[in-house]
């Protein structure tokens, strides 16, 4: 059956994220929504003179910590209601002590050394990213994350002859770009494009192909050799006489069989930038940075929301911090809880406005932290972080960004979604940590089970006040998902699931900017 335009788009965005489906729709010539305005962050002298309006905001994750800043900034009352005993929502780093107990009442215990940590949530900010103008702002340290390195591995598990082997991220990238040109070279030599190349335009393509692919010349068949040293060298050049040996290429159709070269898409994501940044210490210094720059005594801890109420002069919230509920009365709310939670919340709010919050689709993401007392990867593999990436469900292997030649450092064992999620979720913290041991071997073999001091695993679908990792929908175009950009007579939503960087903290901050303008506006004007 022929796919429509968007079934196509659809696939493109499910296999190559968000990134990749807004570079195909550019290339089809149907642009993304224009970019948002510029950011006018409220002041003091905005409001000159007028009575000091009180916002409680629920949820402290960084959708509602940024309203709460912005707001602050300005000379608002703000209040954060926050269920967990931290900030930072998703954004969220465990470290030795910390401990979790998940919706099915399974209890963890990190045990991570002084120093060690895994960033269950978010772990990587791009460049583009409002994020880290927040780091600059709030004065949080940042250093590089090695989102992509050559010497990582591609993984295959399967039935072709480059199935179940570990191959160098640059070997496979080399060949697989190698092919392609020599096989685009000779159809382009060969005429197949005439129609749509000039002479001059064909000389052109053949030459960037050239260099593109690392490929001979007419006289040889433009053939990819793999002699230029791009796939590595089985003998490293050297000293003297020691000009390095390189191995032969993979032979063509294994190369497409394999299937490698998929892995490659990655690479062009808006939000996959190969330059990343992380946060030095751990990704929740910016949390905290946001709570000193709000004020300690601005947050409840430990505040379940039992109750949300628009009234004629403002919003009325029943929390409970213990066993006796609690009313807070307040000109505005701002809801910044997960879509899917918040509508469970009992509240007044019109049934249109609960439809739209229960038409978010929560989806689940796993993570596994394995602390080993011996940095392997960098003394048996010669990886200094990266990724490695592959088809068993581990999908995503991290080396740490930190550490470097330090005795010791954490592992992200596994980062998957979906299904896979799911099935490491199904099993005990110790099931997940076995299975995931079992099949990180299959690529780095045994040393990968050994010198092991600590693990700790994330299951969001099953983490509470989360429920979830992020969430999608089944459209943002179709009026419902828009029924939550408004406010509903004194309440407001944020969070990154209000944006079209869903999952990314930039996300949750653009939301929260445009949530605080509008609110802004509209104090302005009374």
């Amino acid at each position: 059956m022929a796919q429509t335009r968007r079934q196509f788009l659809q696939q493109v965005g499910i296999a190559g994220g968000a990134g990749v489906l807004y570079s195909t729709m550019g290339a089809l010539g149907l642009g993304a929504a224009a970019e948002t305005p510029a950011f006018a962050a409220p002041t003091r002298n905005d409001l000159n003179g007028r009575s000091k309006k009180h916002v409680v905001i629920l949820g402290a994750g960084i959708a509602g910590l940024t309203s709460a800043y912005e707001l602050g900034k300005a000379g608002y009352k703000v209040t954060l209601l926050e269920a967990r005993q931290r900030p930072g929502g998703r954004n969220w780093t465990v470290r030795g002590g910390t401990q979790e107990t998940d919706l099915k009442g399974t209890t963890q215990r990190a045990k991570f050394s002084p120093g060690q940590y895994m960033n269950a949530g978010p772990g990587r900010i791009p460049q583009h990213h409002l994020t880290l103008d927040y780091c600059r702002e709030l004065g949080v340290a940042i250093e590089p994350f090695v989102n992509q390195n050559a010497d990582a591995y591609l993984y295959r598990e399967g039935t072709t002859s480059l199935s179940n082997k570990a191959i160098r991220h640059r070997t496979a990238k080399a060949d697989v770009y190698g092919y392609v040109s020599e096989l685009l070279a000779k159809a382009t030599d060969q005429g197949a494009l005439d129609s749509n190349l000039t002479a001059a335009d064909k000389d052109a393509v053949i030459g960037f192909l050239r260099s593109f692919g690392a490929i001979g010349t007419k006289t040889n068949g433009f053939a990819y050799t793999g002699t230029d040293g791009r796939r590595g060298y089985e003998v490293e050049p050297g000293a003297g006489l020691e000009g390095g040996t390189t191995a032969s290429p993979y032979a063509l159709s294994d190369v497409f069989a394999s299937g490698v070269g998929n892995y490659f898409s990655f690479e062009f994501g808006w939000d996959q930038a190969m330059m990343m940044f992380q946060p030095v210490g751990g990704m929740d210094r910016i949390p905290y940075a946001f709570e000193k720059a709000i004020g300690r005594e601005k947050f409840v801890y430990g505040a379940k929301v039992l109750g949300l109420r628009n009234t004629s002069d403002g919003v009325e919230v029943v929390y409970s911090t213990g066993s006796q509920p609690r009313e807070l009365k307040a000109d505005y709310a701002i809801c910044a809880l997960p879509p899917h939670i918040a509508a469970t919340v009992p509240s007044n709010l019109p049934t249109d406005i609960i439809a739209a919050l229960q038409y978010a689709r929560p989806t689940n993401a796993g993570k596994l932290g394995i602390e080993y007392s011996r940095r392997w990867w960098e003394l048996d593999h010669r990886i200094y972080g990266g990724i490695t990436n592959s088809n068993l469900d581990l999908v995503n292997t991290w080396y740490p960004s930190t550490g470097f030649h330090g005795d010791r450092g954490t592992v992200i064992g596994y980062y998957n979604t979906g299904a896979n999620a799911t099935a490491y979720g199904a099993l005990s913290p110790a099931a997940r940590f076995e299975r995931a041991v079992a099949q990180g071997t299959k690529i780095h073999g045994d040393v990968y089970s050994k010198d092991i001091n600590a693990s700790f695993s994330v299951d969001w679908a099953n983490t509470e006040y989360s429920r979830g990792s992020w969430v999608g929908w089944p459209s943002q175009i179709d009026g419902i998902y828009a029924k939550l950009l408004d406010a509903t007579g004194n309440i407001y939503f944020a969070g990154d699931h209000l944006s079209h960087t869903i999952a990314w903290q930039h996300g949750a901050i653009v939301s929260a900017r445009a949530t605080v303008t509008s609110l802004h506006s509209r104090v302005m004007t009374r």
